[in-house]
């Protein structure tokens, strides 16, 4: 078992407080091998190396290289992922590269503040590709990103609802009592008050930094499971929903270390009469939010239920362990949709909220962002951007 080695604030405070010059300090942070989150600093700025050509001495013309200048361009405040150089780290470390041939480049995707220098240093969130220039194995943000904006004029808006289960060094859910259980589920999903929430400083704390950094993050509420928490992110247009969520789930982490607590995003983190976590998706196109957008909702959805199995395969792992049908779930192998407004026909009829996809009651009339939404969960990387209707 872990030992918790407390965060010493009080220690790094004063040397956050010193002068940082001119120079710019830039987290690159990437998906690994595994689905997990990494990070490297280096100071902001690219480099420009000059060629200078001169006349060949036998024929006059230009001719051969004789010099090369590299120049590297630092301090100013970025504000563009244009300013920001091509970074590379060892692949075989992360499970993304072979031993022979680990180095595996970084490419700046999009840029937060960053809310632990504070000042102008910046988070990037990066994608990761080979030595041939051909994108990495885990790299499912590059070909997310060519069917955003084949559909761009669609405008598509995605809204994520992020579940996680808060855990203890020794592997338990944080503030459960050693060797036992708390009482049954009930009173902790929006609980307020000691011992039906846990954690609360953490989560504001991941809240105020989401919106210091820029992360569209739209709420945060306590979960079914104690110690179980839910943050939304969005609505986002785009590719910029998996950057989003990303960074967020990286602040998260970043902060829970300082608490001395995991982060779980497993569908199952817990056996047994417990709920699950999930990540579900509200998504909506611009014609879906318009007058006359419930046919074409119903439309979607008809698409939909033709390729579930395809869909539920890129949500990654073990979400077989959550979607049972119990625990306000759908089963995994059955796909089934609904519709809360009472005036609604079947197949959109079904009182249940363990179906999926689901159109909330008031808002498929009203034109709000999120009409269409899939009870999916652990999604990975940027696979659900890319799923094909």
């Amino acid at each position: 078992m872990s030992t918790a080695i407390p965060y010493r604030s009080d220690l790094l405070a004063p040397f956050l407080a010193l002068d940082q010059g001119e120079k710019i300090q830039a987290e690159y942070v990437w998906i690994d091998g595994d689905g997990e989150l990494r990070s490297k600093t280096t100071v902001s700025g690219y480099l420009r190396i000059y060629f200078t050509c001169e006349p060949s001495v036998r024929s006059g013309t230009v001719g051969d290289v004789t010099h090369a200048h590299l120049h590297q361009t630092v301090g100013s405040k970025v504000t563009d992922i244009t300013q920001l150089r091509q970074w590379d780290f060892d692949g075989s470390s992360t499970n993304q590269a072979h031993g022979h041939d680990s180095d595996i480049y970084l490419r700046a995707a999009a840029i937060f503040k960053d809310p632990f220098r504070g000042g102008d240093n910046i988070l990037v969130m990066a994608e990761t590709y080979n030595s041939d220039g051909t994108p990495n194995k885990t790299n499912h943000r590059a070909a997310a990103k060519k069917i955003m904006e084949a559909a761009a004029a669609e405008k598509p808006w995605f809204g994520l609802e992020q579940e996680y289960t808060l855990m203890g060094l020794d592997g338990r859910p944080y503030g459960w009592p050693a060797g036992g259980f708390p009482g049954p589920q009930g009173p902790y999903y929006c609980g307020a008050g000691a011992g039906k929430v846990f954690a609360r400083d953490l989560i504001e704390a991941h809240y105020r930094a989401c919106l210091y950094s820029g992360v569209n993050i739209s709420g945060i509420n306590a979960e079914v499971m104690p110690s179980q928490w839910e943050f939304q992110v969005g609505p986002c247009e785009g590719i910029s929903m998996g950057d989003h969520l990303w960074m967020a789930r990286y602040l998260l982490v970043r902060i829970a270390e300082q608490w001395g607590i995991k982060v779980s995003f497993h569908p199952k983190p817990l056996p047994g009469d417990w709920n699950g976590a999930g990540c579900h998706t509200n998504f909506s196109t611009d014609a879906m939010r318009t007058k006359g957008g419930l046919d074409v909702i119903k439309k979607a959805i008809e698409k939909l239920s033709k390729r579930h199995n395809e869909h539920i395969a890129v949500y990654g792992t073990d979400n077989d362990l959550r979607l049972t049908g119990r625990h306000e779930t759908g089963h995994i192998t059955q796909f089934s949709s609904w519709c809360r407004q009472p005036w609604c026909l079947d197949p959109y009829s079904s009182p249940r909220r363990t179906q999926r996809p689901r159109l909330p009651r008031g808002q498929a009339s009203c034109f709000q962002y999120r009409p269409l939404r899939g009870h999916r969960n652990h999604c990975r990387d940027n696979l659900p951007h890319g799923i094909k209707k």
